[in-house]
């Protein structure tokens, strides 16, 4: 017996599926990132394992352990493996999420102002509430204020993880949902970073990164064909380039992490003339995200996350010690309630001031739901707080608690909501891989629009 049809789309509805080739292509990308949660959990849980047992100097012996290169007009290259981790390796998964912004900008749904209204305003409102939350619990404290923005993130990877661990079959609309929001999440969070995080400011070797980033686009454009081919010249070209301006984005003051951002915007992203000279499956963007999406997913954030995510908790007495600390007040009630809040609210108001609907599929528990699952905020919250309080405070311990328990509250509570769900979203999906007229692309797509 067949499916019964989808849930035409009515013309001014919000959260909806996008296109077929939009779908594919979130749904790839939410697959690779829920393998890249489930290893990231693993890190995490070693950390916290090492860092509380006997093995714990050995750990923290390691984590604060210095090394590194005394060069002349450098004086950062000399760093612990912890900053290495957070510094160095950390700017490959920001080089992939500078590229992931900018096909979202040329070729995804940020392109078009009336898809991404909604998300981009939940994001915001995301980001805006748990932070005025925290500030309202520790605005008494001047040092702890200053972790305003540690619960601002929302970790996608974890985020995929917990939808995949539920056997979750998240209609296409939010899943598209969910990765524009998260894609506007991170961008709120490098802006947040680049301007409140910056110490000592020294534009002049901003100025000079100039000369490798334009080189980078050069070659970029110019030689894209050559990449596509020979893909060991992007390791002998593009990399040193990339070495290049991340050296001088942490000699400025300014996180070294931006440089991966920057860079990730200098890729091109459609399927140009030289890449369809070289052959290529797709374009650069989408090629290197391939090569390097292993690399961070499954090497580099692992490490940052066991290097950052331990944490001595000293036995119940200790955690409960952490959890009355403003700072973990702060932040767990920021990620449970104020991203649940922020992003609900948001996209309820925007919804009415449009007039729209949201997709016949979907109702308002799974937008509830999702917020819930993004108030998970691990990668860059751990990063945010490490840059927030001085080396050696208090207040940064008790931060990693406070991001690990309210990061953890939001998966279970936001994975039992989409449990509630999954036998709707299974009909759901049902309906969605249904072709009866045998084109290769589900009859919902067809339907809506006839986009491909």
């Amino acid at each position: 017996m067949s499916s019964s049809p989808a849930s035409p789309q009515p013309p001014n509805s919000t959260l909806s599926r996008g296109s077929y080739a939009e779908s594919t292509r979130i749904s790839e990308i939410l697959r690779k990132e829920s393998l890249g949660g489930f290893v990231l959990l693993g890190a995490t849980i070693l950390a916290i394992v090492f860092s509380n047992t006997p093995a714990r100097d050995l750990y923290f012996g390691v984590r604060d352990f210095e090394l590194g290169f005394n060069v002349p007009f450098f004086h950062h290259l000399m760093m612990t493996v912890s900053q290495w981790a957070a510094d160095g390796l950390l700017v490959v998964f920001f080089f992939l999420t500078g590229l992931e912004l900018k096909k979202e900008f040329v070729i995804g749904d940020l392109r078009n102002p009336g898809r991404a209204i909604v998300p981009i305003a939940a994001a915001f409102g995301g980001a805006a509430l748990p932070a005025i939350i925290y500030f309202a619990i520790n605005a008494s404290q001047p040092e702890a204020v200053h972790g305003w923005a540690i619960p601002a993130a929302t970790d996608i990877a974890f985020a995929v993880a917990v939808i995949t661990a539920v056997g979750s079959h998240v209609p296409a609309a939010l899943r598209t949902f969910l990765l524009t929001l998260a894609v506007v999440d991170d961008l709120i969070a490098i802006f947040i970073i680049a301007i409140f995080y910056t110490n000592s400011f020294k534009p002049w070797y901003l100025i000079a990164a100039i000369v490798p980033i334009l080189l980078y686009i050069w070659f970029a454009y110019k030689k894209e064909k050559l990449f596509h081919e020979k893909p060991w010249t992007a390791w002998a070209i593009l990399l040193p380039l990339g070495l290049i301006t991340w050296t001088l984005f942490l000699e400025s003051g300014i996180h070294a992490t931006i440089s991966g951002v920057v860079l990730g915007f200098c890729v091109p992203v459609k399927y140009t003339q030289q890449a369809r000279k070289a052959d290529a499956w797709a374009g650069l963007a989408e090629v290197l995200e391939h090569r390097l999406r292993p690399l961070s997913t499954l090497i580099c954030v692992p490490i940052f996350a066991f290097f950052s995510a331990g944490v001595y908790i000293g036995g119940w007495n200790g955690l409960s010690t952490a959890l009355t600390d403003s700072v973990a007040l702060g932040i767990m009630f920021g990620l449970v309630f104020g991203k649940t809040i922020g992003i609900t609210l948001t996209t309820w108001l925007v919804t009415r001031l449009r007039n729209a609907n949201l997709d016949p599929d979907i109702k308002w528990v799974d937008v509830i739901s999702m917020a819930v699952t993004a108030g998970i905020g691990f990668t860059v919250s751990l990063l945010v707080a490490e840059l927030s309080f001085e080396t050696g405070s208090h207040h940064t311990e008790n931060a990693k608690v406070g991001i690990l328990v309210g990061s953890v509250t939001a998966a279970v509570v936001g994975g039992f909501l989409l449990s509630l769900r999954n036998k709707h979203y299974k009909n759901v999906e049902l309906r969605e891989s249904l072709d009866e007229n045998a084109d290769g692309v589900p009859d919902v797509f067809s339907d809506d629009s006839g986009r491909r």
